[in-house]
């Protein structure tokens, strides 16, 4: 009998899931940050068709901010999300959180589509979209982290990252599906037909791509390392925030610390540098989009193979390899945009993935492993959510003030270099391996 029709087998204690098994938690637990990602990677391209929609005419410049700002507000209210969708999953399991979240991000989505505009309901248009942005944060502070959680609680012992590195790629996905409709869309339809129905279609298509996903996440069952742990009713924690804020202390606080030169690598790459080539570069606006399309797209398979090498030789080390990479790499690749053509743009960015390569799957299995299974979701939650919501959120913001205060892009880079010395010192000193340890160890228990 094969490997992948043999029943699951015992390992230490735990389930084994097959590799079928595993095959359909990646897609599973991928999809919902696809739809999570295809939605921001949407909002943001039409933000300008829509701040018209939504917002009075009379001063265009404030409409768009305006559109943006609700944009932000999702970012900063995922710790709360976090905080709610955490406490679920840690007490009634993954699969049941991860299904709710995912139905729940594809109406409220769907729901953009359908909001009446500013011209027939006036000032209750902008505050009907201000609540549903709230609301897709508050979703969206539980679904990455519980998607990172299933997999990784999925995978077998020594490929955890390997697999982990999947949850990264749907983000990805997310963001090229989004941004490549979107653009599809303006490039067919007249521009009168855009502003007035056919932005609404992206956001309506991510219904039935949430309910593909609640198909596949109700056709797998609970993760074996949460069933292993609850099977006797002993790992169970009814306060599960409170027992991660009290015993994961350090965790979160290493994890925060390893992680927020990421959230700003990340963040200052897909939000910021498309509007530097094109508004200081004078890159055209289409060139500088599709130059950063292209590098996303580059990035995406290389990610697996990422998380397997991290599998072999540690996480430690790629982060080690990822921060210095921001230090000496990043400032390169700002030399090579400043030439100003698709050609640099694009070669350009592909430098600047290169820390990417080593940060982003490895941070994202990190946020599983730095915690035992019992708290799981509530730490991770609080620990991912603290770090980008505050930092990915702000960094288009701060880039911008960086570089019209100083009058140049390696302002940033200072910015980002600083944090990358920070996350080095908390690497070193604080963090622990784990990329051989057992998932249901307690790593940075308080009492250490």
């Amino acid at each position: 009998m094969t490997a992948t029709a043999t029943a699951a087998v015992e390992a230490g204690g735990r389930t084994q899931a097959t590799p079928a098994e595993v095959r359909k938690a990646i897609w599973a637990g991928g999809i919902g940050n696809f739809v999570e990602q295809f939605d921001f990677a949407v909002y943001g391209y039409l933000a300008p068709l829509m701040a018209p929609v939504f917002f009075p005419e009379t001063d265009p410049l404030a409409s768009v901010l305006s559109t943006y700002a609700l944009f932000a507000i999702s970012f900063l209210i995922r710790p709360v999300g976090g905080l709610v969708f955490g406490r679920f999953g840690d007490r009634v399991g993954r699969r049941k959180t991860l299904s709710l979240a995912i139905v729940l991000m594809g109406v409220l989505t769907a729901l953009i589509g359908v909001l009446p505009s500013y011209a027939q309901v006036g000032f209750v248009a902008p505050a009907l979209l201000l609540v549903v942005r709230i609301l897709q944060g508050v979703v969206q502070g539980g679904e990455y982290v519980g998607a990172i959680a299933f997999i990784v609680e999925y995978a077998p012992e020594r490929r955890r990252g390997f697999y982990g590195s999947f949850v990264s790629m749907s983000v990805f996905l997310g963001l090229l599906g989004g941004a490549g409709l979107s653009s599809l869309l303006t490039t067919v339809l007249p521009h009168e037909e855009m502003t007035t129905w056919g932005w609404r279609l992206p956001f309506l298509l991510a219904l039935p791509l949430a309910l593909t996903g609640l198909h596949l996440r109700l056709r797998i069952k609970e993760t074996p390392e949460f069933e292993a742990a609850t099977r006797s009713g002993d790992e169970v924690v009814q306060t599960p925030l409170r027992e991660a804020l009290v015993s994961q202390w350090r965790g979160i606080l290493v994890f925060c610390g390893a992680s927020i030169t990421l959230a700003v690598l990340s963040y200052g790459w897909v939000t910021y540098l498309p509007q530097y080539l094109s508004g200081t570069l004078k890159v055209p606006q289409g060139e500088a989009f599709l130059s950063n399309v292209i590098s996303i797209a580059v990035l995406v398979p290389l990610l697996p193979m990422a998380g397997a090498l991290s599998d072999r030789i540690g996480r430690k080390p790629m982060l080690i390899i990822g921060v210095l990479a921001c230090i000496f790499l990043v400032p390169l690749a700002f030399l090579v945009l400043e030439e100003g053509t698709f050609t640099s743009s694009v070669l350009g960015q592909l430098i600047y993935i290169v820390p990417e390569f080593f940060l982003t799957g490895i941070v994202t299995v990190c946020a599983a492993e730095f915690f035992p299974t019992k708290t799981r979701y509530s730490a991770s939650a609080i620990a991912f959510n603290s770090s980008f919501a505050i930092f990915a959120g702000a960094t288009p913001f701060i880039a911008t003030l960086l570089v019209s205060r100083f009058g140049t892009v390696y302002a940033l880079w200072g910015f980002l270099a600083t944090l990358a010395v920070f996350s080095l010192f908390v690497i070193l000193r604080f963090m622990q391996e784990t990329y051989r340890s057992a998932l249901s160890d307690d790593k940075y228990a308080a009492h250490n």
